[in-house]
């Protein structure tokens, strides 16, 4: 066997090596992927909530999905958007739209903490005026606390930063909060 003849074969040898080896690494690779993703999903819950209102002459509709990560049984940070339009005959007109972050901490599993940061476009068109209409930004800061069973919490929350100007009728708000 001459020398030309070993080099060529060992060059053979091993670039089928390194490809054995890196098709080897590449299917690790590949196979720990998909479970990096399906643990993250698995963290994930999604919920929000739904409400409509009718009177004579009064309309309210609003619409807020939201979604949280659980970074552990006690932990858990989410956003969410808002949508909610209000109306009264022959008075005003009123979209309101945004988002928020949430913060939920159980310190045991029947109790659940929240601290939720809201910023809401405030569009009011009062009926036969353009010249009192109102566009304004409006923020809120609830912290809150609730008994938890399950998937929902239901419980109060209070607006540290309520003034006059509140869009909300009181600081203080009840809520129902469902996650699956």
């Amino acid at each position: 066997m001459t020398k030309n003849c070993f080099l060529k074969d060992s060059k053979i040898f091993l670039a089928l090596i390194a490809l054995f080896f890196s098709s080897c690494a590449f299917a690790q690779q590949n196979d720990m992927q998909p479970e990096m993703e399906n643990q993250f999903w698995r963290n994930v819950q999604f919920g929000g909530g739904i409400g409509l209102g009718f009177g004579s002459g009064y309309t309210d509709i609003s619409l807020a999905p939201s979604s949280i990560y659980n970074f552990n049984e006690y932990v858990a940070l989410g956003v969410g958007l808002q949508y909610k339009y209000l109306k009264q005959r022959d008075f005003y007109a009123s979209h309101l739209y945004g988002g928020s972050v949430i913060g939920l901490f159980n310190p045991i599993p029947e109790i659940q903490l929240s601290a939720e940061l809201e910023q809401l476009r405030v569009n009011v068109n009062l009926d036969g005026s353009n010249t009192n209409s109102q566009d304004y930004w409006n923020t809120g800061l609830f912290i809150g606390a609730g008994y938890r069973s399950g998937n929902a919490t239901i419980g109060g929350r209070y607006n540290v930063l309520t003034d006059k100007n509140n869009i909300y009728g009181s600081a203080f708000m009840p809520f129902i909060r469902v996650y699956f």
